[in-house]
Formats: structure tokens, C-alpha cells, sequence
């Protein structure tokens, strides 16, 4: 979501530079490949990128295909393949034995439709859907669009899909026959970003912040303390509320991507935050502190009538963060903000050198 965030920012400066530009899409990979369906690349026609394709072994020589397709104002489709020795004799390399298909579409004032629908998606708490169609032989390509834009007469056809794309959370590849040939379409799960909600505006809150807004999250600070939950130490986070446990929970908004962590240093805040969220239904509650915390905590709200089901006690994770050795306030977010991706995208933590399948699912 992120990569979509910066490329909507990028094509506005450029837009108002009065710059023509190229969309790269990765569509498809066979064999392995530093970047997976999905990646994008925004390419201006005075050789800025914004976004990424490869590890960087690519972007090169997708520059001047970028051009061209600026240049002709056509959607075209090229092929690394890793296994021909002519890509090496480009330069293109890379890394890794994989085959790398990636369409390259115009974009200009005229033409921003796929921007449009990137602006709707960053918009939506829901999940979305980014169908991407290509023909593998000639240049008839669909392009990228929103499910919603897709002609009615396959709508029928493509439905069910659609419905298995949101409910798996995966996304697909599949072949329909249109008018001018058979499209390939690359059927899109397109996930909204973590929302990470920080109860607290220590100084150890601002590096757990600053990471969470680094890697795409949208941000939150709480806080009852205006001294501290303020602009000046957190600027660029997306909200600011400062008030009582009983003030701010109504100003919360929060879905199966939220995680809250509450690290106020301030038992009573703590508490009487943790009472008004218990109905929060969110996967993931961090608590900075010890276990003996945690347990103090459950124990108090409990004497105060307030008894956590299986399923609440589940989404609590105190102490908050994995075990990473982390010392420093910096460790510690990194060690928060994994844990909370472990947790919402649903994956065990582990070293992917004793990964017995690939890293990424195929598509």
C-alpha cells in the first residue's frame, strides 16, 4: 500500500511539472524474483522512479522502456528471463532464476485513470481488488483498472473469481477471451494498510511511530498529556488525540488491520484504556511491561467486573513485541512493529533459511 501512496505523491508533483509519465507493473514472475506481482514503478519522462520493480538490477534498463512507451503513448509488455543470455549481455541481471513479465503503461494528464483508482483504494478501510490485463504476444494490453471498471459483459465471468481473490486474500492469474484476443488478467488482492494506534507520547513512543509510518502504516498517538501528544514531537503522524481513556475511545476507529499498543507508563491510564477497549475487536493489544503487568492488569479489571473471554485474553500480547534481544527504544519498535505484522498478516515468525517452501506463494 505504501508503494501506491508514493506513486499517487509522485504523479501529482509531476503532474503539476507537466511531466508525461510510464506506470511499470510486475504481472508476472516464474521462478524466483526479488519483487512479486504487484510491485510497481512510477517513471517520469526525465528519468525520476518512484517505487521499485527489482532489487534494482532492473530498473535500468526499464527506464528506457519506459521512455518508449511514453514516447509512443502504447502499453507494452517485456520479458527478463534470467535464463537468456542475452539479458546478460544487456546487463540485466537478476539475482535471482526467474522469468519477470512487467507492463509498461502511459500515463499523462488525459490518461490518469489508473491513478484514480489507486487514490480510491488508499481511501477504503476494505479490501480491494486491481485487475491488471496484458496480451503476451501483442500490444492489445487492458492495462490496470479497479474490478468495478472492468466491461459488464465479463463481469458475469469474472465474479466468482473476484469473490475467491477476497476471501482466500490471494491473488490469481487467469485468461479471458475479449473482443481483440485472450487477456491474461493478474487479479489484484489489494490489503488496506495496519493502522497502529499508540496510547502514549513518551519519547520511547516516537521511534515505534516513526517505524510504523516508515513501512506504510497509518498512525495514531493517544495520549492524556498535551505537553507530550503534540505536532512538535509527532508531526507526521496521521492523528493526534489527547484526552482521558473515557474521552478519546469514541474518536477511535478500528477493524481486523488495527493494532493498539499501550505504553503510557501510567498504570491508571493504562487501565481505564484497556476497560474502554476491551469491545474493540481488533487482533492485536500490545502492553509494554512485564508479564507480572499484564497479569495485574487483567486481574483489576476483572475485581472491577470487567472478565476478558478466551478470545480477548488471545489478542493481548504482554509483553509486547518479539524476542529479538531488543534493548533500545529503536530495538523495541522493531520488535513491536514485527510482531504486530506476524500477528495481523497471520504468519508464524521464523528464519527463512529453515523455510521449507518458497517465500513467496505463488501466484
Amino acid at each position: 500500500m505504501k508503494e501506491l501512496v508514493d506513486i499517487v505523491q509522485a504523479y501529482e508533483k509531476a503532474n503539476q511539472l507537466g511531466l508525461k509519465m510510464a506506470l511499470a507493473t510486475v504481472v508476472n514472475v516464474e521462478g524466483s524474483s526479488y519483487r512479486r506481482p504487484g510491485a510497481r514503478m512510477l517513471v517520469t519522462e526525465d528519468g525520476q522512479f518512484t517505487g521499485a520493480i527489482s532489487g534494482g538490477c532492473l530498473e535500468g534498463d526499464a527506464l528506457r522502456k519506459a521512455a518508449l512507451a511514453i514516447n509512443q503513448g502504447k502499453k507494452k509488455l517485456v520479458v527478463y528471463d534470467t535464463t537468456d543470455e542475452d539479458d546478460a549481455k544487456l546487463g540485466v541481471q537478476l539475482g535471482c532464476n526467474g522469468i519477470v513479465r512487467i507492463l509498461f503503461e502511459p500515463i499523462n494528464t488525459n490518461n490518469a485513470s489508473v491513478i484514480h483508482h489507486f487514490k480510491k483504494i488508499i481511501s477504503s478501510r476494505e479490501p480491494s481488488i486491481l485487475i491488471t490485463g496484458y496480451h503476451q504476444e501483442h500490444g492489445g494490453h487492458l492495462g490496470t483498472m479497479l474490478k468495478e471498471a472492468i466491461q459488464e459483459n465479463y463481469l458475469n465471468q469474472l465474479a466468482p473469481f473476484f469473490e475467491r481473490v477476497l476471501q482466500n486474500k490471494k491473488s490469481e492469474h487467469l485468461i479471458i477471451e475479449t473482443v481483440d484476443a485472450a487477456q491474461v488478467l493478474f487479479i489484484e488482492y489489494v490489503a488496506p494498510p495496519i493502522t497502529l494506534i499508540i496510547v502514549g507520547a513518551g519519547n520511547d513512543t516516537m521511534p515505534l511511530e516513526s517505524m510504523a509510518r516508515l513501512i506504510g502504516w497509518s498512525t495514531t498517538v493517544v495520549d492524556g498529556r498535551p505537553t507530550h501528544a503534540n505536532t512538535l514531537r509527532f508531526g507526521q503522524a496521521n492523528k493526534i488525540i489527547i484526552g482521558k481513556p473515557e474521552e478519546v475511545i469514541g474518536q477511535l476507529t478500528f477493524d481486523n488491520r488495527t493494532a493498539i499498543v499501550l505504553m503510557t507508563h501510567n498504570y491508571n491510564y493504562d487501565l481505564a484504556m484497556l476497560g474502554c477497549l476491551v469491545n474493540a475487536r481488533v487482533p492485536y493489544i500490545g502492553l509494554l511491561g512485564p508479564a507480572a503487568k499484564r497479569d495485574r492488569l487483567i486481574n483489576d479489571l476483572a475485581t472491577s467486573g470487567v472478565q476478558l473471554n478466551d478470545a480477548q485474553l488471545n489478542n493481548i500480547y504482554g509483553p509486547t513485541g518479539l524476542d529479538l534481544g531488543a534493548e533500545t527504544a529503536s530495538e523495541i519498535a522493531l520488535s513491536v512493529c514485527a510482531e504486530i505484522m506476524a500477528v495481523i498478516e497471520c504468519k508464524q515468525p521464523q528464519h527463512l533459511k529453515w523455510k521449507k517452501t518458497p517465500i513467496h506463494a505463488s501466484l
